[in-house]
């Protein structure tokens, strides 16, 4: 499932990641990502005071939280693609530790995000495309917004032929491991929601909110 969440980040936090990142000492990108790409180093003091601020965000976002249902949330990671060639297809490892000189705790990889901190016509090319099994996906949003797929999914990101795209992405290790029933729980969550906004009788909304909960009971990992 491929979830666009609009709006993570406000239009002040953007400006302060775009402050932050303006001068930040960008490293080289991981050898598998190749061309135009670099890496904020994770253990720099601008990939942490920004990290935080993206956490913050995430902390505040329902919809993050009723399709993620996370436990783990491993440290933003920032990244720039200028122009150079695609990236190359990947899938995420299953395992990634919590900290930068991996001694952290071990995050099983259940969810990717990459959160958008460039808008589409800052750039020319640049798309996510992302790969399930009903085909190819391709992601280009605005600034703010964030995709979030399942971390075992082939994805890649397309050259970019004018200027930069920048991006922060992360991994979710969630309380229900198995996507289909984090997908059924989201549809029953928003099905919730809606009737509570339509003022449906009581008793129907607290008969759903208990299925919800009893299914959450019985499917999460803690």
């Amino acid at each position: 499932m491929l979830l666009h969440i609009p709006d993570v980040l406000n239009a002040d936090e953007l400006a302060r990641c775009r402050r932050g990142l303006a001068p930040a000492d960008w490293g080289a990108g991981q050898a598998t990502l190749p061309g135009g790409h670099r890496q904020l180093p994770a253990d720099g003091p601008e990939a942490k005071e920004l990290g935080a601020l993206v956490m913050a965000a995430l902390t505040r976002n329902t919809t993050f939280f009723a399709g993620a249902l996370p436990r783990h949330i491993s440290p933003p990671q920032f990244g720039s693609h200028g122009v150079g060639p695609a990236s190359g297809s990947r899938v995420e490892g299953a395992i990634r530790r919590d900290r930068p000189d991996g001694l952290g705790i071990p995050v099983r990889t259940d969810l990717s995000a990459t959160l958008f901190l460039h808008d589409p016509q800052e750039y020319d090319g640049g798309e996510m495309v992302i790969e399930d099994t009903y085909g190819s996906h391709t992601v280009r949003l605005a600034a703010g917004d964030m995709i979030l797929y399942p971390a075992s999914s082939p994805h890649r990101v397309e050259p970019v032929t004018r200027g930069e795209r920048v991006v922060a992405v992360f991994w979710i290790q969630s309380l229900v491991r198995d996507e289909a029933q984090r997908r059924l729980l989201l549809e029953l969550d928003v099905s919730i929601q809606n009737l509570g906004q339509a003022h449906a009788p009581q008793a129907d909304v607290l008969r759903l909110t208990g299925i919800y909960h009893n299914l959450l009971r019985a499917w999460s990992e803690t």
